[in-house]
């Protein structure tokens, strides 16, 4: 392998990888399976070290490596105390010797940054608190597979300006999508993520009102309005999220056809209504299972490839 290259962001994935990335999962699994060889991952082993409780990035992984033909070993936060028992440097200077890959969800993304700095192998960010990549690569291959493409689509996200939304926001412009994004005052995504995001070509508009959001959108988008880490935030957040509720009644204020795509888990009676992931325009559940074909993609692009 050459330079080492990590997805802390997925910033770090130039807009033509990025494409590529997303049809190479799509042929994965059409194919049942990686295209080319057989076992790309055969002898090699991936560390998974995982400071948050996970379903969906937890056994997506563990399940794709072993189909890929490697080995993935988990490492709960207790185990590594990232940056308290040990410092975050020697970690990452003594998994390079054990592992050929490192996948790490972790609450800070400073941590992530000094992970991917000391380790010699590529580190994969599984989620932080600045960005969900791997999550935003499923949700384009979700996209791509139930509209035919992804150019010149628009996706309207309704709720907290936090990791999801960023990685969405930087992600879009790659593939020639439009973002719009609606959330409560004080609760908007970051000023310099949006002018990163236009840096790159994005066509994003942010603003309050949710079905402003959604009009013409040909996807509309939601995620919990309190994240891991914000539990004494709930309360006050359920109050100023109030209108903030994807139901069907939003839907259709959306295109025709528009998908409803949510990364979970869901909180009902919140972000959604009960019911709101079996609606007939949802593909949350597609969604959740392209976790392992877009992350095996990108784990056989960075094993491999680089």
């Amino acid at each position: 392998m050459s330079k080492k290259r990590d997805f802390t962001s997925v910033t770090d994935l130039s807009p033509a990888e990025t494409r590529r990335l997303v049809q190479r999962a799509a042929d994965g699994k059409a194919a049942a399976g990686p295209p080319g060889r057989a076992a790309p991952l055969a002898g090699k082993s991936v560390a998974l070290l995982f400071e948050k409780p996970s379903l969906r990035t937890k056994v997506s992984f563990q399940v794709g490596v072993a189909q890929l033909g490697g080995y993935s070993l988990y490492l709960g936060g207790e185990e590594v105390g990232l940056g308290a028992r040990e410092p975050i440097s020697d970690v990452a200077r003594v998994l390079s010797g054990y592992v050929d890959c490192i996948v790490a969800r972790v609450f800070s993304h400073r941590h992530l940054e000094e992970l991917a700095r000391y380790a010699s192998v590529p580190v994969i960010n599984a989620l932080s608190d600045w960005e969900h990549p791997c999550q935003i690569m499923a949700d384009l291959l979700t996209v791509y597979e139930h509209k035919g493409g992804l150019d010149g689509l628009t996706l309207a996200y309704i709720g907290d300006g936090n990791n999801v939304a960023r990685s969405l926001c930087l992600a879009l412009p790659a593939v020639g999508m439009s973002f719009h994004c609606a959330s409560p005052d004080g609760y908007e995504l970051d000023a310099a993520s949006v002018a990163a995001a236009e840096a790159r070509g994005g066509r994003t508009r942010i603003m309050r009102s949710p079905s402003e959001a959604v009009a013409d959108a040909d996807v509309v988008y939601t995620d919990v309005w309190a994240s891991m880490g914000q539990e004494t935030e709930a309360a006050q957040r359920r109050q100023q999220f109030a209108g903030y509720t994807v139901d069907p009644a939003l839907m259709a204020q959306a295109r025709p056809g528009a998908l409803f795509m949510h990364d979970m888990p869901a909180h009902y009676g919140e972000e959604v209504p009960p019911g709101m992931l079996e609606h007939p325009q949802s593909v949350a559940y597609p969604q959740a299972h392209n976790r392992l074909h877009a992350q095996k993609a990108l784990l056989e692009f960075l094993l491999n490839d680089t």
